[in-house]
């Protein structure tokens, strides 16, 4: 059963719900669809998410996290395809979803049968957004919008994480969490387009796929990634 929402996390759930349920199209609206490579999940995702950010920004009259949670991202599209098409890997398991953004993954696990899954990310908005998400898959996720990554405990049986290696200092903070639940006894998986700051050393390749990505300003609308697990 999903907790109540409080503070900024609820505020965005009314604001994406009344996003959802506004008349119009055009490429500042949100829309349900398939996600690309991974379309058992259906998300709402924004036809051009920097349109809806400035949109939104304009309404709200101050800055907005960015958006990452409208647009589906290589990586996690990635690790989802992975657990849909091994759903031994979460069934029955407790499952954690690392900086989830629009719940993707943490869709997957529970499609694939996870016997609990938790759906981690501090923007309040992501929080909205897997909340929103879930509902429309017909899936229970839990969504945290703490920051975990100092967390001595990981309480999960297995850990995703998906495209979470886009800057050194999320790197710095990433690596140790998971290697904490490696230690911990839990299993991880990492999804990466190689964006260059994850370690060469210590990952073990499970599969290599090419995704069709949606995601805003690539040159390329196919991206390699990689399912990667700590050896």
């Amino acid at each position: 059963m999903l907790a109540p929402m409080r503070g900024a996390a609820a505020t965005a759930l009314t604001e994406l719900e009344r996003e959802i349920d506004a008349p119009g199209s055009g490429l500042d609206r949100l829309h349900l669809v398939p996600t690309p490579f991974v379309p058992e999940v259906r998300l709402y995702l924004a036809e051009d998410a920097i349109v809806w950010w400035a949109r939104m920004e304009a309404l709200a009259g101050h800055a907005l996290p960015a958006p990452y949670w409208a647009s589906a991202w290589a990586g996690g599209q990635a690790l989802a395809r992975h657990l849909l098409d091994h759903p031994e890997l979460a069934a029955g398991r407790r499952v954690l979803d690392l900086a989830a953004g629009s719940g993707l993954v943490a869709i997957a696990a529970a499609l694939a049968g996870a016997a609990d899954v938790v759906a981690n990310d501090i923007d309040p908005y992501a929080v909205a957004a897997i909340t929103v998400n879930a509902r429309a898959n017909r899936v229970t996720v839990d969504v945290s919008g703490e920051d975990l990554l100092d967390s001595a405990r990981v309480d999960a049986d297995l850990v995703v994480a998906g495209d979470v290696f886009y800057s050194r200092p999320m790197a710095e903070r990433m690596l140790p969490f998971l290697q904490r639940a490696v230690a911990s006894g839990a299993e991880v998986l990492v999804g990466d387009p190689g964006r260059g700051h994850l370690p060469a050393d210590g990952l073990r390749v499970l599969a290599d796929y090419p995704v069709p990505t949606t995601e805003p300003s690539v040159d390329s609308s196919l991206r390699r990634v990689q399912v990667l697990r700590p050896a």
